[in-house]
């Protein structure tokens, strides 16, 4: 009985050089400075945020022109959310972001928010 030994092609060998460029390719993709990890988690999180407030606002609104809600209600949520535009602006301002940073450009389907 023969043993057949298996061979990958050279140009699929990915040791010595070839990991090299992979490695190299990779660090130039990845930034690893903290500064800019802050940033971008900040921005992430508040686009999460901001998506969240847009939806719960139309939400009031539907409820606000549906009649559902007190007038004492209608105070609160409004109230609620000058105070959250009021923190969100001050978030923005603490890591340098603007408005426009928080809109994820989605390609064909548009802008997120």
């Amino acid at each position: 009985m023969r043993s057949k030994v298996l061979h990958a092609p050279p140009d699929l060998d990915l040791f010595a050089s070839d990991r090299r460029d992979i490695d190299a390719s990779l660090s130039r993709r990845i930034n690893a400075d903290p500064e800019n990890l802050e940033r971008g988690l900040a921005q992430l999180v508040l686009t999460i945020i901001e998506l969240l407030r847009q939806l719960m606002e139309r939400q009031a609104l539907r409820r606000i022109d549906g009649g559902t809600l007190s007038e004492e209600q209608i105070e609160r949520l409004g109230s609620t959310f000058m105070e959250l535009d009021r923190r969100m602006e001050e978030l923005r301002t603490q890591f340098g972001l603007t408005e426009e940073d928080l809109n994820l450009r989605l390609g064909p389907l548009g802008n997120l928010l």
